[in-house]
């Protein structure tokens, strides 16, 4: 029989509420048992018919809403909140499974339940969809159900991403405005150049008589543009896929990354949220009773930089030797003086997990003001930038106006 049936149920549960939901399994007896395990007495079962043809949703590859930080942080606190509440965890996971908006991750929550109802822990689950549960959760639910603490655990998962989410959305939103001003521009331009220039050309032309300098670098670029154009957009397009498919890699991250924190006036921010993204997953990993050498490795993967991943490698094998963490941490350019020197203090007064959390409350606000700084000092210039440009080309356009009686006569 088909182990992958889609099964819609209908119950009442302990408070004779009305809960309704879908479960997957490979028969109706044992939706039952599910349901039983679960609190649950059943009021009707229907096997759902899977969409076939024009009824099939339809998803395509790129386009699909996937499973955000934002999502992992509510489903985290949800989940503590009805852990805490004494709910068990199946039910605690049918009902994750049931409410989420994610399809995706309600997916993945379903899945996750028929592994703990076979007797996987929750991590041992999440560990089989890595790529939907980032390292740093799993390893903190694991901490959590190896101490008999894992409330506190999803509570710290929750923390740690809705700060992460914050900091990201500082950026996006401060950052918008001047992508958006910049894409109208060279949008203008481009319509500019192919629509609006020829038609002066034509006109220019039909007077007769030498353009100025400046009209003619503009028609040339006209004409260029007109092939230009959609070469750049499909190479915008091809390079863009690749793009998605590699950025990941080791060998794009060694060569991408150091650029990236060298890159004038953007390269500090960089550098900023790096830190702030590795002091805040340190501590949050510490707090939760993750072994060093562990929590640093997984830190390095989710710092987002390859350059402070492989400085944290390097502080990992120092740790295991029985050194410092601050020491190898000293040696690495990527790392303030003030990171290094706090983490010493933190070591020897064994308050790092504290330590560290000071450090990432101290580079989210140099996040968040650097970015504000940002966000001041580009809009004007560029406004200044695309009043240059477009007032430059109508001027350009308008020149051979001030001689257009030479032409006549």
């Amino acid at each position: 029989m088909d182990n992958t049936l889609t099964w819609a149920y209908r119950g009442r549960d302990a408070t004779d509420k009305l809960v309704k939901g879908r479960i997957v399994a490979p028969s109706e007896n044992v939706v039952l048992a599910r349901l039983e395990a679960i609190g649950l007495s059943p009021i009707s079962i229907v096997e759902v018919t899977p969409k076939t043809g024009l009824n099939r949703d339809i998803q395509i590859p790129g386009f699909s809403k996937g499973v955000g930080l934002k999502d992992l942080a509510v489903m985290s606190r949800q989940m503590a909140t009805m852990t805490s509440a004494g709910l068990t965890l199946l039910r605690t996971l049918n009902i994750l499974a049931d409410q989420t908006s994610n399809s995706q991750l309600a997916k993945m929550l379903d899945t996750v339940r028929t592994d703990v109802e076979t007797g996987m822990s929750l991590s041992e689950a999440m560990v089989r969809h890595d790529k939907v549960f980032p390292p740093i959760m799993i390893n903190l639910v694991k901490a959590g159900e190896t101490g008999g603490f894992l409330e506190d655990s999803l509570n710290s998962v929750a923390d740690n991403f809705e700060s992460e989410v914050k900091l990201r959305d500082t950026i996006k939103s401060a950052m918008a405005y001047p992508v958006i001003v910049l894409i109208m521009a060279v949008v203008a331009v481009i319509g500019m150049l192919i629509f609006i220039v020829p038609v002066f050309e034509s006109m220019f032309g039909d007077l007769g008589g030498e353009l100025p300098f400046a009209t003619h670098i503009l028609v040339v670029l006209s004409e260029v543009m007109v092939w230009l154009a959609p070469v750049l957009a499909v190479i915008g397009a091809v390079f863009a896929i690749w793009w998605s498919k590699n950025k990941h890699t080791d060998r794009v991250r060694k060569a991408v990354d150091p650029i990236k924190l060298k890159i004038p006036v953007f390269g500090p921010l960089l550098t900023k949220l790096a830190i702030a993204r590795f002091s805040r997953n340190f501590s949050t990993m510490i707090g939760a009773g993750v072994p060093i050498l562990q929590s640093l490795s997984i830190v390095g993967e989710t710092s987002g930089n390859w350059v402070v991943q492989r400085a944290l490698l390097k502080v990992q094998h120092s740790v295991s030797q029985g050194r410092s963490i601050a020491g190898p941490l000293s040696l690495e350019p990527v790392f303030p003086a003030m990171v290094t020197q706090m983490i010493a203090v933190g070591e020897d007064a064994g308050a790092l997990e504290s330590m560290l959390a000071k450090i990432a409350d101290f580079y989210d606000q140099e996040v968040q003001a650097t970015t504000e700084q940002l966000t001041a000092l580009i809009e004007p210039l560029m406004i200044a930038f695309i009043g240059i440009v477009i007032g430059g080309m109508v001027v350009a356009l308008y020149l051979p106006m001030f001689s257009i009686f030479d032409y006549v006569k």
